[in-house]
């Protein structure tokens, strides 16, 4: 398309207004047609050229309405009558008015920039409207869903186990004696771990060494002097817990004794109600049932969780216990709670045994809770690093310690003290 197409030859110069007619010395914008030569002409769709802007940006004079050079600078979306073109392209521009040029002039007033047509468009804008949105990559396979993981080393944890056990079996059955030193070393340990947490966390210092030694005496005197000795060496050591507390400055006192006595329930305490059950005739078969079931809720619990698990038990304390975890703990506990009241015990029933495994399955799952209640408040996964694939000591005792005063009760009044 030369430039004569769009109305005004090259160099013309042609700056009036449209109904204004040329200006003085103004070639005319385009050679002149009859009134019935241009209705005759059907008007051709004009494909509108985008014009070179100036170094300055867009004309000034866009906001006074001036007039432009010859030539559609706007797109042709007018809201008014129709528009005559020029058959070679060009806008029909009158070169004189006459009586016969009303209509001619009023078609031609639609030149003019108005509110209603499409603003000016530069070429930059003319790029980005143009410019096509990319197709979409073609959809990709999902990938495949990850496999469980236990979440521990089970080479370690049942290598770690399976020692453990033997250890306890053999000291069990063996010799009595070597049975109690074993809980309280295992006190011991679990104490140290605790408080050692404790300080390392929260800033709280729980006197060790009273602890420590309360701790094995109180379990000591629970196997010899039974639940008397267990509870008044429960008493001293609290007492010597506050007074030895009283040689550091009093700051923070109220808050290390609590915390000390706390860690002397919970641990020592509780696990002296082991040391009781072994007191009895059957004492040694009485805590292999104890350990028994709580290791088969515990693995139970384990396994059909793992497995099967998807509804939380308690998942803002610890989100990996699942509802099918705790259904797979009470079936297997009660299972094995039928086997060991069935065999183990002397004069237990089957039937006993349903509601032993039942009461370990619930009380070995708080006890779980407990544990990772306190881990969570204190920020921490495990309480120590002793016993690979577990943890530490107070990792396996959890479930163990709050689980040992139900059995040592269940089997009372089951079977009586023995």
């Amino acid at each position: 398309m030369n430039d004569s197409s769009w109305g005004a030859p090259t160099g013309a110069g042609y700056w009036g207004l449209p109904d204004q007619g040329p200006s003085q010395g103004a070639s005319p914008a385009g050679p002149a047609y009859e009134q019935h030569a241009v209705e005759e002409t059907r008007p051709m769709p004009i494909v509108p050229e985008i014009p070179e802007v100036p170094a300055g940006g867009r004309d000034q004079d866009d906001d006074r309405g001036a007039a432009r050079p010859s030539g559609p600078l706007f797109r042709d979306e007018s809201q008014g009558g129709s528009r005559h073109e020029d058959p070679r392209g060009g806008q029909h521009e009158p070169q004189h008015q006459t009586q016969h040029e009303p209509q001619h002039q009023t078609q031609n007033q639609t030149h003019r920039p108005t509110q209603h047509q499409t603003p000016y468009v530069t070429p930059h804008e003319a790029q980005h409207e143009s410019r096509q949105e990319p197709m979409p990559s073609a959809a990709q396979p999902a990938p495949a869903p990850p496999k469980k993981s236990a979440g521990r080393d089970l080479g370690a944890a049942i290598g770690v186990g399976v020692g453990l056990g033997a250890v306890i079996v053999a000291s069990l059955f063996i010799v009595k004696a070597v049975f109690i030193g074993v809980i309280a070393v295992a006190v011991v340990v679990g104490l140290w771990e605790l408080t050692s947490r404790l300080e390392e966390r929260k800033g709280i210092k729980a006197p060790l060494v009273p602890l420590a030694i309360g701790g094995a005496a109180m379990v000591v005197a629970g196997y010899v002097r039974g639940t008397e000795g267990a509870w008044v060496a429960m008493a001293l050591t609290a007492l010597a817990v506050l007074v030895w507390r009283m040689t550091e400055p009093p700051e923070g006192y109220l808050r290390d004794v609590t915390a000390g006595v706390f860690a002397a329930f919970y641990v020592p305490f509780l696990a002296t109600f082991v040391a009781l059950m072994l007191t009895a005739d059957d004492g040694p078969q009485r805590v292999l049932t104890f350990l028994l079931l709580t290791v088969v809720s515990d693995t139970g619990a384990y396994a059909i969780g793992w497995r099967f698990g998807k509804h939380k038990l308690a998942p803002r304390i610890s989100p990996g216990k699942t509802r099918e975890g705790l259904v797979g703990a009470v079936t297997f506990a009660m299972a094995a709670g039928a086997l060991c009241m069935q065999f183990l015990i002397d004069d237990g029933a089957w039937w006993q045994g349903l509601l032993l495994g039942l009461a370990v399955a619930a009380s070995a799952t708080l006890g779980d809770l407990g544990e990772s209640m306190i881990k969570r408040d204190l920020g921490i996964k495990d309480m120590g690093t002793l016993l690979p694939g577990h943890g530490g000591i107070m990792d396996r005792l959890d479930s163990l310690l709050p689980t040992a005063p139900v059995v040592w009760l269940l089997l009372v009044i089951f079977v009586g003290a023995g």
